[in-house]
């Protein structure tokens, strides 16, 4: 699978808010960052409470992708999204890292 291909099926993941096949894109040691911050999130546990709740607290949450690129195994997307229908909406400039078929750092841009 591709890079762009495991960055899409997370993204697809969060949509459907699947947190175990959210999860199974993301390798055991995955790091989220803030750009150039410190890291919000260290591990698959961490991930993984992290979205639970994201997705217990906002059920009609969905993003998707104004744009891609790719070179090599780095995918960034701009990112869209909303909490709901009606707000409040939220974009952010995303940088993956992909190792070994699997999300091994993630960078977000607010």
């Amino acid at each position: 699978m591709s890079p762009s291909e495991v960055v899409q099926r997370q993204l697809e993941a969060y949509n459907a808010q699947d947190l175990d096949a959210f999860c199974a894109t993301y390798a055991d040691d995955c790091v989220i960052y803030d750009l150039h911050g410190a890291a919000t999130q260290s591990g698959a546990a961490a991930i993984r409470t992290r979205y639970a709740k994201t997705f217990a607290d906002f059920p009609n949450n969905r993003a998707w992708v104004e744009h891609r690129m790719m070179l090599g195994d780095v995918v960034i997307d701009h990112e869209k999204g909303e909490r709901s229908p009606e707000g409040p909406f939220f974009e952010a400039l995303v940088i993956y890292t992909v190792k070994d078929g699997r999300i091994a750092r993630v960078d977000f841009v607010k």
